[in-house]
């Protein structure tokens, strides 16, 4: 491949030659210009549509091409060591997570500081002896291979555990026997968005078939099918419980209850809308009553208390509710309100200890409270500031629980609540290597284009001067009824302590309000999302927390489609931009993997006129404008991504530098390896990630990173 590569790598010389010059030459990319789709009348060109073959030479060598230029920009940062050696420092602190008990232990994960996997501990008590149960660092020498999920039989005495390789999100199942701490001979492959649902001498799971050599990271996954694995038997034995060949692209997942008395089958059509069916576990064939057999509502069984289920559901409340039923009468018509709506979100709720532990989120904050099994208040328990509330729930049996809280100037801490004594205690907070004292968090909400208020959380250090000159990164999500919530994060730190701001705005799209305020950001509502986003980047210029030269804006996967279509719609917004793994050519998300699923959130550019209309005018990958003097722009993928696969992002920064060669700022590519849409990625390569972001935002905004 021809390299039209600037000074620096002609002649060797430092970074300064970017700044002198302002100009990168990119790899050529080669055109097809005969491949062409017509959308209702309208032919849409897809020149780089050979990107799309990830197991071609002529892919690989792109690849090997964009990351050469990449890599060798951000090796010449002059702040880039810096950055990653403050980073590993503040990195290197022992990471706990909050214990929980099966078969009368305790068990619990650890990351002892820079372990590429968290380990699986054990104990008889608490702050007992620990025991290692399973340790993902030994799958692989380099940690690419990680623990995806466990699943706990019902005696506790035997686990089951999942491997990932490479960041994909398919899995295979492995039985450890926890009395002898030896794996048993049973291994399931082709696993993909299932766990174990445990019932007698094996359990139930879903799985799709087995993609043709060359389609396991782009094929489309459809015809999951319900399954039975019968302990001690090979896979090709499993006992088929459910599927429906005539609609392959309605997904079926599977659960039994805490007392393998009874099987749930949910089936989905997409990200959103769920039927739900009930039987009782048994051998031999399932036959499922409906509970719910349209897809307009989402459900969750919460328990079951004998034959009473309670249920978690929006149906007739898009704030969601908690309802029960009798197993012998599942209509919705013979439901009973435990917990009725309100005007606020009901995130979760558990039986735990005869009580309900219920989570509550109120603008964008947890709130924990405890309830009895009819539904009445008993107490709400306090947490210590605006933060995220997690884990707040166990078995039945349980007279105790133990739950995570974070914000963004809060270390992770755990707490212990006494379901008896009615007592929330702390029991263990991180020690991370950071003043906390010094920062602070704000909410605040600005108006968008048609003046909803959105709500933002801004964390600064103490005392920052709003002039206008701050670091700012400005990170949002908004889709698939997805919360974005405060929560800490080591690496923002280099940020923060640099003088730097964080801010998160909750969009729409999002479930920060329920139902009502994720449809106002979805299908034909997108653009509300992509409003909000810029009325946030506005408001902290307008605020005077930053300016346009300082600001920097970052989404991941459906946030990386947000900030590849805002970049579009406004290129002078900001100075800095990080699309990750996004969703890019929305005109193809349907033909890999799960991508057809998000068309309940999207729409289907091949169902209507107007969903393709709609779509095609804010497609990351169809609107780039020519010679639109954008931002610096880093795109970041991995060649593992089977979610949102790698050929978005590949296909929208081959047309970026082509229509923008001459752009002032550097428009580049990031392609991880051994990879994925980011779980399981091991320390190390998290840490480099990390620093490529800050080096190249702090870079491009002409910021001298400093801890003072």
């Amino acid at each position: 491949m021809k390299y039209r590569l600037m000074c620096l790598l002609l002649t060797g010389l430092m970074i300064g030659c970017y700044q002198s010059t302002n100009i990168i030459l990119y790899p050529e990319t080669r055109t097809d210009e005969s491949i062409s789709d017509n959308y209702f009348g309208t032919e849409v060109a897809d020149p780089y549509r050979w990107l799309e073959d990830d197991n071609s030479d002529e892919t690989a060598k792109w690849v090997e091409a964009q990351n050469k230029i990449t890599f060798t920009y951000l090796e010449n940062i002059p702040q880039r060591n810096a950055i990653k050696e403050r980073l590993t420092k503040i990195w290197n602190y022992e990471k706990v997570s909050a214990p929980f008990k099966r078969g009368g232990k305790y068990y619990f994960y650890k990351n002892e500081g820079l372990q590429n996997q968290s380990v699986l501990y054990s104990s008889d008590k608490l702050e007992g002896e620990e025991r290692v149960v399973l340790d993902p660092n030994t799958f692989s020498e380099d940690g690419t291979v990680a623990l995806s999920g466990i699943y706990f039989n019902h005696g506790g005495n035997l686990l089951g555990y999942a491997k990932s390789i490479g960041g994909s999100d398919w899995k295979e199942f492995y039985i450890k026997d926890l009395s002898t701490g030896e794996d048993r001979k049973d291994h399931l492959q082709w696993i993909k968005f299932s766990g174990m649902a445990w019932a007698g001498d094996g359990f139930y799971y879903s799985r799709y078939p087995k993609p043709e050599e060359g389609g396991e990271l782009d094929a489309s996954n459809e015809n999951a099918k319900v399954y039975y694995h019968q302990l001690g038997t090979e896979q090709k034995m499993d006992n088929l419980i459910f599927s429906d060949p005539d609609n392959p692209k309605i997904s079926n997942y599977i659960g039994t209850s805490e007392d393998e008395r009874f099987v749930y089958l949910y089936r989905t059509k997409g990200t959103s809308g769920t039927a739900l069916y009930i039987t009782r576990a048994k051998q031999g064939d399932h036959q499922f009553t409906p509970i719910m057999e349209n897809y307009d509502y989402d459900h969750g069984i919460v328990g079951n208390v004998g034959d009473d289920i309670y249920l978690q559901t929006n149906y007739k409340a898009q704030n969601w509710k908690l309802v029960k039923f009798n197993y012998n009468s599942p209509d919705p018509e013979n439901w009973k309100d435990v917990i009725s709506e309100s005007e606020y979100p009901l995130n979760s709720a558990s039986i735990t200890g005869g009580k309900l532990l219920v989570k509550y989120s109120k603008h964008v904050s947890s709130h924990l409270y405890v309830y009895s099994l009819d539904g009445e208040l008993e107490k709400e328990v306090e947490l210590p500031t605006i933060g995220t509330a997690s884990g707040f729930g166990g078995q039945q049996n349980d007279s105790e629980v133990f739950y995570n809280f974070t914000s963004f100037a809060y270390p992770p801490t755990i707490f212990r609540y006494d379901i008896e004594a009615d007592t929330s205690t702390l029991y263990r907070q991180s020690k991370v290597e950071v003043d906390f004292s010094l920062y602070e968090t704000k909410q605040v909400f600005y108006p968008s284009k048609d003046g909803t208020k959105i709500p933002m959380f801004i964390t600064h250090k103490k005392g920052l001067k709003y002039n206008g000159t701050a670091p700012t990164l400005l990170y949002a999500y908004g889709g698939f009824n997805i919360s974005i919530n405060p929560y800490f994060s080591v690496s923002r730190m280099i940020l923060l302590e640099s003088g730097g701001i964080y801010a998160s705005a909750n969009l729409r799209g999002g479930g920060e309000y329920g139902e009502a305020w994720h449809e106002g950001g979805m299908n034909l509502n997108k653009q509300n999302v992509f409003d909000d986003f810029i009325a946030a980047a506005d408001y902290l210029i307008k605020e005077n927390y930053t300016s346009q030269s300082r600001l920097a804006v970052q989404g991941g996967s459906n946030g990386g489609l947000l900030v590849g279509a805002v970049l579009n719609q406004r290129p002078n917004l900001c100075a800095v931009g990080f699309p990750a793994v996004g969703v890019m050519d929305m005109l193809r998300f349907t033909k890999f993997t799960i991508g057809w699923a998000w068309a309940v959130e999207y729409g289907d550019p091949e169902e209507s006129a107007e969903a393709f209309n709609y779509i095609y005018n804010y497609s990351p990958l169809h609107t780039i404008k020519e010679n639109g003097n954008y931002p610096a722009v880093m795109v970041t993928t991995a060649d593992h991504d089977d979610r949102v696969v790698p050929a978005h992002s590949f296909k929208y920064a081959a047309n970026l530098q082509a229509k923008n060669p001459d752009n002032p700022n550097p428009l580049l590519i990031r392609i991880e390896t051994d990879a994925g849409h980011g779980a399981g990625m091991p320390t190390s390569k998290r840490i480099q990630a990390a620093t490529d972001i800050w080096a190249f935002m702090f870079h491009n905004i002409n910021h001298t990173y400093s801890t003072q």
